[in-house]
């Protein structure tokens, strides 16, 4: 047995960060569902900026769109959501067999709404909308201004992927926000199953820290902060509010890792994969950090429910002068910042490749 099925045969998903559209045309999406025990995947700005960059598959869209008048913010959009709906669809067997709890894709709101709370919620309703598929997640920061539009946008209907979590402080927030949008669903007489993810950003952190620390505590922060919030997590679910929510119906909001591609060359690829292993959860795996650990992944054992050696290691790096708290706070700020760089290039990149298929059919 491989290890991507060990790891969905213990309890985790496997999802792929990465979309384009030549992996869809050309099978390689269907074959890592196939092979590689791939059953959802993730999107954010900076990948379908590269997806853009590469080839010509999106010129012919491009032209037809530009043609309807379409431009900017809108002309992306519709590109995202037409490779996002095949993808939902290949993903659609797995979402109806385990009831929506799997199966999903993601499309990101703007990353320039991410202080504006109303127009975030606005937004995440009419993507929503516009995708017309029942698994794809609307994501949404989690973020002071972001919490407050994830639960809005839960009470509404809305499947939302909570993005740019870097701590287990930061998690709870964002799944407490969660939870009162179902709350208010039931006290509304709404369906409470209505469906979420929260994404725990882990290799940001080792980066982060990697020319300020001894080498013997290089690249063990972000899988203590992963321990850490896994425990959180587990103790929610075990919570009287939550044990309530779902005897009323609800459905949990799963934790997923995201940022598991190894960024240090000197440590091992497959790193964050091995280390995150736990089931209820999801990691997201960027193609070539997927194909290694198919290739020479191990699973030997499952992260501790109660966090393991978490806190002691933290403990650690607070005695080298890293203070845990304030690097979550900067490192949300360093994604959002990096996500609108992302986009705002993006939408460059598409306004030029607009402009030059115009131009090279006159």
């Amino acid at each position: 047995m491989n290890a991507t099925r060990q790891l969905h045969d213990l309890g985790q998903s496997l999802w792929l960060d990465n979309i384009t559209r030549g992996i869809l045309l050309d099978g390689t999406l269907r074959r890592y569902i196939d092979d590689l025990s791939v059953t959802g995947l993730t999107s954010n700005p900076t990948i379908f900026l590269h997806a853009l960059e590469k080839g010509d598959l999106y010129d012919d869209a491009i032209r037809r769109h530009a043609a309807e008048g379409l431009s900017g913010e809108a002309l992306f959009f519709q590109l995202a959501i037409e490779d996002l709906r095949q993808a939902a669809d290949l993903f659609r067997p797995v979402h109806d067999a385990t009831s929506g709890a799997d199966g999903w894709a993601s499309l990101e709101v703007s990353p320039l709404l991410a202080n504006d709370t109303a127009s975030t919620i606005r937004a995440a309703v009419e993507l929503q909308r516009e995708a017309q598929r029942p698994n794809l997640f609307i994501k949404i920061p989690g973020t002071a201004e972001g919490v407050p539009a994830i639960e809005e946008s839960i009470f509404r209907g809305v499947p939302i992927n909570v993005t740019l979590l870097f701590s287990a402080a930061q998690y709870i927030a964002a799944a407490e926000g969660y939870m009162r949008g179902i709350e208010r669903r039931l006290a509304a007489g709404l369906d409470p199953r209505i469906h979420s993810v929260a994404s725990l950003f882990v290799s940001r952190w080792d980066v982060a820290v990697q020319n300020k620390i001894p080498p013997a505590l290089r690249n063990r922060l972000g899988i203590a902060v992963a321990k850490r919030t896994y425990r959180e997590y587990r103790k929610l679910l075990a919570s009287p509010r939550w044990q309530a929510l779902a005897a009323a119906g609800a459905s949990a909001q799963r934790l997923l890792w995201a940022s598991t591609g190894t960024k240090d060359p000197n440590a091992p690829d497959t790193m964050y994969i091995e280390e995150l292993a736990a089931p209820d959860t999801i990691n997201t795996i960027p193609d070539k950090t997927l194909a290694s650990f198919a290739d020479h992944g191990r699973v030997d054992g499952v992260m501790p429910v109660d966090g393991g050696d978490a806190e002691s290691v933290i403990a650690e790096f607070a005695r080298a002068g890293i203070d845990d708290a304030a690097l979550a706070a900067q490192l949300q700020r360093e994604g959002t910042e990096s996500f609108d760089k992302s986009w705002k290039d993006l939408l460059d990149r598409v306004s030029t490749k607009s402009r030059t298929l115009e131009h090279s059919a006159t």
